[in-house]
């Protein structure tokens, strides 16, 4: 991969959604209380970081707009979205409940309903999206998106394999900071 500029990379808050064990995919639930709690968190987080200069990037998903709104509402600059930010489609499980699905399916965990969904956009499609989105930059960025999207992303600016996706660490309310093809969560206080 050539070189890319440092990056901040965010997943939305906790949504309702989330918090109910519903898969979301291109589907939209408003974040909870501990949602805004956490996109205020990584606005905190942020506001210790020298982000002068940086592109402001969201997926247009409704949750990662609210999300965006609440980290950047102080930072100069114009947010702008970007589709390829957008969460893996699910195709017809989107807004199903996760643990129906898995019994129902055998699936080994959540990432293997991802490529199990039916009319789902699958793990390889999220690759070449992203993959597409990472060849775009050219400007450090502050980029929110969702859990997934964030997954890979970070994968791919780290060099990992594909098979390494679901070990790659997640979460909500935390920063990942990927800069020379390293990964570093920033928490608050560190």
């Amino acid at each position: 991969m050539t070189s890319v500029p440092p990056l901040y990379i965010l997943r939305h808050g906790e949504t309702t959604w989330n918090a109910m064990g519903r898969l979301q995919g291109h589907f939209h639930s408003d974040l909870t209380d501990l949602g805004r709690a956490q996109a205020e968190t990584q606005r905190a987080i942020l506001g210790a970081r020298d982000t002068d200069g940086f592109d402001l990037v969201s997926s247009p998903q409704g949750r990662a707009l609210q999300t965006a709104r609440i980290v950047m509402r102080d930072m100069p600059g114009h947010l702008r979205t970007d589709p390829a930010l957008s969460e893996i489609g699910l195709g017809e499980w989107a807004g199903r409940d996760r643990a129906t699905l898995l019994a129902q399916t055998g699936a080994a965990d959540g990432f293997a309903l991802y490529e199990l969904a039916p009319g789902g956009e699958g793990l390889d499609a999220l690759q070449a999206r992203c993959s597409a989105f990472i060849a775009t930059l050219r400007r450090p960025a502050i980029l929110v998106t969702h859990g997934i999207t964030s997954r890979m992303l970070r994968l791919l600016l780290t060099g990992r394999p594909l098979a390494d996706l679901r070990h790659v660490d997640g979460g909500q309310g935390v920063v990942f900071h990927v800069v020379d093809g390293r990964q570093y969560r920033l928490t608050l206080g560190a």
